[in-house]
């Protein structure tokens, strides 16, 4: 089978027809103009990273559209505070355009800091912003200053960017929130020294539907404890205070992986990449923390615990093996990290995975994928709605694993759908995540109702 379909002539480099193509996939690239992208904007990226920070205020300098990304873009919940779920925005106008911005912008600061009493507030840059020259930085300096709080800049002016430059921005600001608290701190320094240990961060897990939870009772229960959450149920505090763990592991590395180097830089934390998707890599990533400290005792507590909780799960996923054989899965994620843990869990329930796409996948990941998906799998990297539609079709996927953008799609060419990004209500990471998983796929794809919606497709 011939990958290449009618699209731009540009995007065929980024197509693949797995070991029936062996041209190296195009990735890691910005998105090609007119191609309608599935990314989101470099703000979105910042956005929905620094969002789930519980006792922060985030303001929106641009145009009152762009505040539409509020709160309730993720499916993040809190254990304490709530002022996250607020959104303000500055509501640039015509007239702030022409004679600038920073004066409303600078006002805004000051009524909603005296309003809302917030540990710290993240003003992200827009578009329009970049257009019209505002001095963020200066602004908040000043700010901060005023107010005794941080007052942080997040530049995340769009234009050729996506938002995995969001994310970096991101984890530009989250450093600064850090050396703000530990600039002399020599409890740091003693920290950086010792990367063995119990203490640890958690990066790249936005508590959806609160999975963080999920993540941090396991990780009680073979004694290690949890610094600081970045950022799901987070708070500014916490967050000050992650340089004293011992090493970070790095749930999204899409969205942490850049983050993880800025510690190791700074304050000489070792990081490993981990995934909680799917009954084999949670184990494998609880097994890869425990080693992580060099203490027995954990280690082998890690061994018992995944033992049994893998046993439980594998008597509990049995039944929906059995609905699910020989079923086709069609996959559009962000990160190809989530996408190769992904496919591992497809495979456990004997599904076939058909197409996999990713919306900032790198070669390692591509080369991870190629490894793990049989012949004939289309492989796609930051895809669109006509190519989603004609690999759908031409491989017969029976549903579609995506995020909001994508559900129409699936809903449109009458197969399944299964929401694995931030607007879902219920957690798929770990051993409740994988039974929840295959719980949502078969109640998706074998519902009768498709019988009805295909025959007039």
């Amino acid at each position: 089978m011939n990958a290449n379909i009618k699209t731009l002539d540009e995007r065929q480099d980024f197509i693949v027809c797995n070991k029936k193509d062996n041209r190296a996939i195009k990735c890691d690239k910005n998105s090609l103009e007119g191609s309608v992208s599935q990314r989101a904007c470099v703000y979105c990226g910042a956005r929905v990273v620094l969002n789930p920070i519980t006792d922060a205020v985030h303001i929106v300098h641009g145009p009152i559209g762009c505040a539409s990304y509020t709160w309730d873009i993720r499916g993040s919940l809190s254990s304490g505070e709530e002022t996250y779920r607020n959104s303000f925005s500055t509501d640039l106008r015509e007239d702030d355009i022409i004679f600038g911005g920073e004066k409303k912008l600078a006002a805004a600061i000051d009524e909603i800091t005296e309003k809302n009493r917030p540990k710290a507030v993240f003003v992200y840059s827009t578009c329009v912003v970049g257009v019209i020259g505002d001095d963020l930085e200066a602004v908040c300096r000043i700010a901060s200053e005023k107010h005794g709080i941080n007052v942080i800049p997040v530049q995340s002016t769009g234009f050729a960017g996506n938002k995995a430059m969001g994310y970096r921005a991101a984890c530009e600001a989250l450093m600064r929130l850090m050396e703000t608290e530990n600039a002399h701190s020599p409890d740091v320094t003693r920290a950086a020294k010792q990367p063995e240990g119990n203490l640890i961060n958690i990066l790249g897990d936005f508590n959806l539907a609160g999975e963080i939870w999920i993540i941090k009772n396991y990780l009680r229960e073979i004694g290690i404890d949890v610094v600081s959450k970045i950022t799901g149920d987070s708070t500014i505090e916490e967050i000050r205070k992650a340089p004293a763990a011992s090493f970070n592991i790095i749930q999204c590395a899409g969205s942490m992986g850049y983050l993880g180097k800025l510690m190791k830089e700074k304050y000489g934390l070792p990081f490993i990449k981990i995934s909680f998707i799917g009954v084999e890599d949670t184990v494998k990533s609880m097994l890869r923390i425990a080693m992580m400290t060099k203490n027995p005792e954990i280690i082998e507590k890690a061994e018992e615990f995944t033992e049994e909780q893998a046993s439980i799960t594998e008597f509990q996923l049995g039944k929906y093996r059995d609905r699910l054989r020989g079923k086709r899965a069609a996959a559009y994620v962000g990160g190809g990290f989530k996408a190769v843990s992904l496919i591992k869990q497809l495979k456990d329930l004997d599904i076939k995975p058909v197409l996999i796409g990713t919306q900032t996948g790198k070669k390692e990941d591509y080369d991870n994928i190629r490894e793990l998906t049989d012949e004939g799998t289309i492989i796609v990297d930051d895809s669109n709605p006509t190519e989603l539609e004609h690999f759908i079709k031409t491989q017969k996927a029976d549903f579609l694993i995506g995020g909001v953008k994508e559900r129409p799609l699936a809903y449109k060419l009458g197969i399944g759908f299964c929401d694995h990004n931030h607007e879902r209500k219920h957690p798929l990471c770990g051993f409740e995540g994988a039974v929840n998983f295959a719980k949502e796929v078969d109640a998706s794809v074998n519902s009768p109702v498709w019988r009805h919606i295909r025959t007039k497709i």
